[in-house]
């Protein structure tokens, strides 16, 4: 494993945009072979029988299944450390390719290497403390501006910060330090906006307003997730659905995607959407230029399991938040909603945010 990664971190420090593509395929490979197993032995049939050789179909691994295994063991064991962290390289990488102009390609790559990030991110939940940096964050925030990202990035990258922010409430509290709620309500507000991305940023709201609470895995070090938490995620990440298999429809709230003209939010002091990415990079750069080498980072963070947990915020103290720049009114629809339809459905670490004296 070692020295698949080896290989696959040597094509995506490069420049070029083939050996990039490689190192992410490298990549995907391994994740493939740690998630995916091969089906169960068919009985035996005469050599003649059989149309030709062909390498056993794979099916998923159950999640009860994947903790168990020796494979994923051993791939959680290598995550831990910054050596062969694959969260670490690919923004690193994300970030090179972000210097290396706007076209189709870049931009095929950068899908590439979100997905890959997601995935990450799922299966080594530790690798989120990285978010907990704002140049980090940061990164994920310039990924949402529509000049010059697509809605594809745009929508992937919504997917991707709520991998981030999943019950690592330190990481919410970086991402709203660096205006990352007026980054996210400008885009739902711009005219320029398809409605898929709309969409996407109402699940995130919808995320971003459940309470908070410290999961497990992270009070108990060395602990993989659990089979519930892993599940949790999983529907919410799942798009519309609500847990049930069933397609959520248009929110119930008064602010609507569409946006009837009476349901409009407070107008921005910012003339349109760009004005906001604008002002937030020129505050970033003076933080922090460059992102930090990915061989003197490792994915512990500075703060304690205590003070992760002091960290935690309310539903409420969010409404209060978010209602700066979205209005109190259209906040407490979207919580009525959120607590009626259960959008996500019981999703551990995100939903149960009463504090322990």
């Amino acid at each position: 494993m070692e020295s698949l990664l080896s290989v696959a971190f040597d094509n995506i420090s490069s420049r070029s945009t083939q050996k990039i593509r490689k190192g992410f395929r490298q990549i995907e490979g391994l994740l493939a072979q740690i998630c995916l197993s091969n089906a169960p032995s068919q009985p035996k049939r005469r050599a003649s029988a059989l149309p030709s050789a062909q390498p056993p179909p794979l099916k998923d691994k159950q999640l009860t299944d994947l903790s168990h295994d020796p494979a994923f063991r051993e791939f959680f064991r290598l995550q831990e450390g910054f050596e062969w962290n694959i969260a670490t390289r690919l923004v690193s990488c994300l970030e090179r390719i972000l210097g290396m102009g706007s076209s189709g390609q870049n931009d095929l790559l950068i899908l590439s290497a979100l997905s890959l990030l997601q995935g990450i991110l799922l299966l080594h939940p530790p690798s989120r403390t990285l978010f907990q940096r704002e140049i980090y964050m940061n990164l994920l925030l310039d990924l949402l501006s529509p000049d010059p990202n697509p809605p594809a990035i745009q929508s992937l990258t919504l997917h991707v910060l709520v991998t981030s922010l999943l019950t690592h409430p330190a990481n919410t509290r970086t991402f709203e330090s660096i205006d990352g709620l007026l980054t996210v309500t400008s885009l739902f507000k711009s005219r320029e906006t398809t409605r898929d991305v709309k969409m996407k940023v109402v699940e995130f709201l919808y995320f971003y307003l459940m309470e908070e609470r410290v999961p497990a895995f992270l009070l108990e070090p060395e602990t993989f997730p659990r089979e519930e938490e892993m599940m949790g995620t999983m529907r919410l990440l799942g798009g519309s659905g609500n847990g049930n298999g069933k397609e959520n429809t248009q929110p119930k709230t008064a602010f609507r995607v569409s946006g009837n003209e009476k349901d409009k939010p407070p107008p921005s002091k910012h003339n349109n959407v760009q004005d906001v990415f604008d002002e937030r990079r020129r505050q970033s750069t003076a933080s922090a230029a460059t992102l930090v080498d990915p061989d003197t980072t490792t994915t512990e963070t500075d703060a304690d399991d205590d003070q992760e947990i002091d960290m935690t915020r309310t539903t409420e103290e969010k409404m209060r938040l978010l209602g700066r720049f979205l209005g109190n009114a259209e906040v407490a629809d979207l919580v009525a909603d959120l607590r009626e339809s259960l959008p996500f459905g019981e999703v551990p670490g995100a939903g149960d945010g009463r504090r322990k004296g």
